[in-house]
């Protein structure tokens, strides 16, 4: 058995997954990955290298060669991480818009997913970590010693969106940002390769009228270290 422990957190687009997992990881002291950023680099970097988002075996190719890597924050500019790809820092470019419409359909890519999944597994085995995705507890680390998933009202998350992008000074309107949640979902629900859906074993909680710390109380109730 190993000696250290391994925390999943699943659930869709904006239910919190990000800022619940970071929180919980600085309680902890854990490592915190959220593992969508690895797929938004794989997304951003086809687009800047001109790939095609319709092409399969390119973009998979491209997931297995680029080197993406995870540092601490080195810029006090309200992000978590440095997130770099082949050396260059994506952090707030994987964030924007023409990201967020694609990242969905890179993500039901197999060998993208397997590309990924490979790096994530290598991340948690370097120590206790609180991973957070959207099938960490099925298949990244389907013996995780705890396994939550997220839930939320689609208005709850297009709030929460539409409140993290006007902090980063972009202009959004909600009834875009439900439109590209919907679709999200539908993509991420219905896709072959590790579809969204909470691991049978998972604790679900919902987030709905609730703050993070309130999440994160919740969550650290079922945990004994």
């Amino acid at each position: 058995m190993s000696s250290y422990k391994s925390i999943a957190i699943d659930g869709p687009a904006a239910s919190g997954k990000s800022s619940v997992g970071l929180k919980l990881s600085q309680d902890l002291g854990f490592l915190f990955l959220d593992t969508g950023i690895m797929y938004r680099a794989v997304t951003l970097a086809a687009l800047q290298r001109g790939v095609k988002i319709d092409d399969v075996k390119d973009i998979s190719d491209l997931a297995s060669e680029i080197k993406i890597e995870i540092k601490k924050p080195s810029k006090l500019d309200g992000r978590t991480n440095d997130i770099l790809v082949d050396g260059e820092d994506v952090t707030w470019l994987i964030t924007e818009n023409h990201v967020n419409d694609m990242v969905s359909i890179v993500s039901t890519y197999a060998g993208v997913r397997q590309a990924m999944t490979e790096q994530q597994r290598g991340i948690a085995m370097r120590g206790n970590i609180v991973m957070a995705g959207r099938d960490i507890g099925t298949v990244v680390l389907p013996d995780a010693d705890y396994k939550f998933f997220l839930k939320a009202s689609i208005e709850e998350r297009a709030r929460r969106r539409l409140k993290e992008e006007i902090s980063h000074g972009k202009k959004s309107r909600i009834e875009e940002i439900i439109d590209n949640l919907r679709m999200r979902d539908e993509i991420d629900s219905s896709r072959v390769i590790a579809p969204l859906l909470p691991a049978a074993d998972a604790i679900i909680i919902e987030t709905d009228n609730k703050s993070v710390d309130e999440v994160v109380e919740e969550i650290k109730s079922y945990i004994k270290l």
